[in-house]
């Protein structure tokens, strides 16, 4: 990995308001975490340590799904019947190809098993995430052109 994708990693990560990335693979082991003071990035067998500055802005609000409930409960033995598709990586979230076209799925669409119903673009690399089970889009949990982490859900399908 070059300096440059490093530096891009980090900006990225600062960008996002994410607070820690893992990234492993064969060549290279990599670990950003972002902290009140600053950001440091680890890699592989060199075990260079680059520190940078924290951006001195505020941590986001804690993000809530759509008309959540603050007493919650009620809604969450409510949406324990459905599937959650969630976010196989970190990255943008889009859920559409680009902004002249329609959006992949909207609540109340039937889908089927391996169907679009978004893109998250990780390092300037759009990825088409498909639906694993089939039945109907019941909630959008992220707004277009949001920050994602890893496992987080996206939506909740009824698959009845």
């Amino acid at each position: 990995m070059k300096a440059k994708e490093i530096q891009d990693l980090i900006d990225f990560i600062s960008n996002s308001g994410l607070e820690e990335v893992n990234i492993e693979t064969g060549e290279f082991k990599i670990r950003v975490k972002r902290s009140a003071k600053s950001t440091s990035v680890v890699e592989g067998a060199s075990a260079a340590v680059i520190s940078t500055p924290a951006p001195a802005t505020a941590s986001p609000p804690p993000v809530t799904p759509q008309g959540a409930s603050s007493a919650g409960e009620g809604a969450k033995s409510d949406d324990s019947k459905y599937v959650e598709v969630k976010s196989p990586m970190i990255g943008t979230f889009y859920r559409s190809q680009n902004p002249e076209t329609d959006v992949f799925v909207n609540v109340g669409d039937e889908i089927s098993t391996g169907q679009t119903v978004c893109i998250i673009e990780a390092m300037k690399l759009f990825n088409e995430i498909e639906s694993e089970v089939s039945g109907t889009i019941v909630k959008v949990l992220v707004d277009n052109a949001q920050p994602v982490e890893y496992d987080q859900p996206l939506f909740l399908i009824d698959p009845s």
